[in-house]
């Protein structure tokens, strides 16, 4: 591997300046998935859908793979750094021994290298920097794509491996700890899912309501892309639908966008946010004053303890709620056609009862989410730690390479604001590895 060593007395003195172009390839291998994202459905492939919050989660995880086939050159290895390279670029994943022997597709990248190599570039390619980098380089196809020679080109700072290590050990509890919290919130609302679903199926015969009659409903407006990125004075939550996918719970402790508070309708807090997919329906309960884009509906029921039933009731007709939704990818649902979903309405006495046996469930759940938001802030100071640190060493030496040029201030991304009192001057030099 070549490399530029940088001194600078900042603690980033044994920090190599280097890029995955530079390693030998006998130390550095890098290819791409070879099956196209509409291969059929089938055990053993590993696509960019799978690939979220640092995890492959592919619904045949612990299946075996299609037997009888040759390994090669896009056959995963544990140990392995999948990287997303279309519609999410620069998302990555370790290759555990549930996907070893998988094979990646087209919108994957895959990278094999010393294993404190690939931990760092693991934790590299979430610092505000290097996602910077990404940004500049993603091409305009229909759906954002970074090529894997920009990957193999991008310069990064290479710490000694120890600390690495320290880096590594520090994020890996984060991450566990996030992981023990989200599981335990599931948990939580799985549990009053099953009241429900106990209560639904031993009691008498409840009377039928149209969700109309028992709830309010207002299908959003806008997009994404019409919010504008500068807004001053008040704001409440915009929810899009892509916000509501793959939600663990519920319930979120806050949203990537903002709207001005005039720009429309804003809904309390404890407001429902529906989307649909062909997998169903998609809720969270919100926390802020929040209003709904396109895609979205917002629900809010008439009176607020009869909230849980109706959250259970609807997350239980999920499918049915799917099938009302137009459009191909029945996504287009609408508060008109959901306002005609028929639900089971028991008497007042038993929806406060639920109300009463179900709330310190979602309260539970409520809390884990808003201590996994405090170590997501953490997780975030970290990052920008690194690419403060690096940001000299990457500068200075840039300017003596042809064509590398590193991002202004201004091209970094703005990192979410922290609500917590973590500072970013953390780093593992300074601090010991936790036992």
């Amino acid at each position: 591997m070549e490399a530029t060593t940088h001194y600078d007395g900042s603690g980033t003195e044994a920090w190599q300046r280097t890029s995955i172009g530079k390693f030998r390839e006998e130390d550095m291998y890098t290819t791409s998935g070879v099956l196209d994202e509409n291969a059929p459905d089938q055990t053993g492939i590993v696509s960019s859908t799978y690939v979220r919050g640092g995890k492959i989660h592919s619904p045949q995880t612990g299946k075996r793979g299609p037997g009888g086939s040759r390994p090669h050159r896009a056959t995963l290895k544990e140990g392995d750094l999948v990287v997303v390279l279309v519609r999410r670029p620069g998302d990555t994943a370790f290759v555990t021994a549930d996907h070893a022997g998988w094979t990646a597709s087209r919108s994957i990248g895959i990278i094999r290298a010393d294993p404190h190599v690939v931990r760092w570039l693991r934790i590299w390619l979430q610092t505000p920097t290097a996602k910077a980098r990404i940004d500049e380089a993603v091409t305009a196809h229909v759906e954002p794509t970074v090529s894997l020679d920009t990957l193999r080109s991008m310069p990064f700072p290479l710490p000694p491996p120890d600390v690495i290590t320290k880096y590594h050990r520090a994020f890996s509890l984060i991450d566990e700890k996030i992981d023990l919290h989200e599981e335990a919130a599931r948990k939580a609302v799985e549990l009053a899912d099953t009241i429900h679903d106990d209560w639904s199926t031993a009691s008498p015969v409840w009377e039928t309501r149209l969700l109309r009659e028992v709830a309010k409903a207002k299908t959003g407006s806008g997009s994404a892309r019409s919010i504008p990125r500068e807004i001053e004075g008040p704001r409440v939550d915009a929810i899009t639908p892509t916000d509501l996918f793959d939600l663990t719970v519920p319930h979120v402790e806050r949203f990537r966008l903002s709207r001005p508070a005039d720009a429309a309708e804003a809904w309390p807090p404890g407001t429902f946010m529906l989307s649909t997919r062909p997998d169903g329906s998609h809720i969270a309960v919100t926390q802020h004053p929040a209003s709904p884009t396109r895609g979205v509906v917002a629900v809010r029921p008439e009176d607020d303890k009869d909230s849980w039933w109706l959250l259970h009731e609807l997350r239980s007709r999920s499918s049915d709620i799917s099938q009302m939704a137009q459009g191909r990818n029945a996504r287009e649902i609408s508060a008109r056609a959901l306002s005609r979903l028929s639900l089971a309405w028991p008497d007042s006495i038993t929806r406060a009862d639920f109300h009463s046996l179900t709330d310190p469930l979602h309260a539970m759940a409520r809390q884990l989410v808003s201590e996994s938001a405090t170590l997501y802030d953490l997780k975030d100071a970290l990052l920008r730690d690194i690419s403060a640190k690096t940001g000299v060493l990457l500068e200075q030496e840039a300017e003596s390479e042809e064509g590398v040029r590193p991002p202004r201030p201004s091209m970094v991304p703005t990192p979410r604001e922290a609500t917590t009192s973590h500072e970013s001057g953390w780093s593992p030099e300074n601090r010991q590895a936790p036992a």
